[in-house]
């Protein structure tokens, strides 16, 4: 049986529902710009959220950040048309630079496949919880990859 997989709008209660559900590491995120799904034969298989860049030095009114990708596992190139989507979305809209994260030892690959490149290696931060706002992340702090689509 050959399965079809499909670009789809989802609200962002519905990729946050999502997100909770299947991300490996991270919770929903708080907030964002747009959101898009893939469908495998119409059931929602993966959801990418994308905002404003979390770095506040690259939120320079021309750059978004996919801040989420969730997919089901065993969805073959669900991750790559992720990716994709949303970087035709942001085009769309007007946006002229588009980022995204991935934590060591993630290759990459899915983004590899979408176009994109890295950008940089970035070592692990101590914590992002700081005296005027103490933060419980819920997540190791470790090394990540930057990537952008050209």
């Amino acid at each position: 049986m050959t399965s079809t997989l499909a670009v789809v709008p989802v609200t962002f209660a519905e990729a946050r529902a999502f997100v909770a559900e299947h991300h490996r590491h991270h919770r929903p995120p708080q907030g964002h710009k747009y959101s898009v799904g893939v469908a495998n034969d119409g059931a929602l298989v993966g959801v990418a959220t994308v905002g404003r860049p979390v770095n506040r030095h690259l939120d320079d009114g021309a750059t978004l950040e996919v801040t989420r990708v969730a997919v089901i596992e065993g969805q073959r190139n669900a991750c790559s048309m992720l990716y994709g989507a949303a970087w035709r979305a942001a085009r769309a809209l007007g946006w002229k630079r588009l980022i995204t994260y991935t934590q060591h030892p993630e290759p990459g690959t899915s983004l590899r496949a979408a176009g994109w490149r890295k950008v940089a290696d970035r070592p692990a931060r101590g914590t992002w919880s700081c005296t005027s706002r103490p933060r419980t992340s819920g997540v190791a702090v470790v090394a990540r990859t930057l990537w952008e689509i050209p």
